[in-house]
């Protein structure tokens, strides 16, 4: 099994900076997309950016240009650099990894347990 563990979520001031991390612990695994979702209260859940494996990343038009994701695949662990912070970008925010524990055959979807992110007026 491959279990998500986040962290660095909290409470800042709009224009402020945060970086969330999450780490794949667990068996060995092979690991193809990592990516941070984002769930509002009374809205659904939108991802939010999304790296591969070779390094390619994607982004919500919403975070383009504030937000960079990375990912270091030496240590299973993707990053995402929150600048610029908003209001609107209050939410829980989750990890989302898409990988093959060794010895299964096919790939599953898994989720961290989700980070609360606080952006103040």
């Amino acid at each position: 099994q491959v279990q998500l563990v986040e962290s660095g979520g909290g409470l800042v001031q709009a224009g402020e900076s945060l970086r969330l991390s999450c780490a794949a612990t667990g068996s060995a695994s092979t690991i193809n997309i990592m990516a941070w979702y984002r769930q509002a209260p009374g809205k659904q859940r939108e991802r939010v950016a999304a790296v591969i494996s070779g390094g390619i990343t994607n982004y919500a038009d919403s975070v383009r240009g504030r937000f960079t994701i990375s990912r270091d695949n030496a240590k299973n662990t993707v990053y995402l650099q929150m600048n610029r912070l908003k209001p609107e970008d209050t939410a829980v925010y989750y990890c989302n990894a898409n990988a093959k524990p060794l010895g299964a055959v096919y790939y599953n979807t898994y989720w961290g347990q989700g980070t609360q992110v606080t952006v103040s007026s």
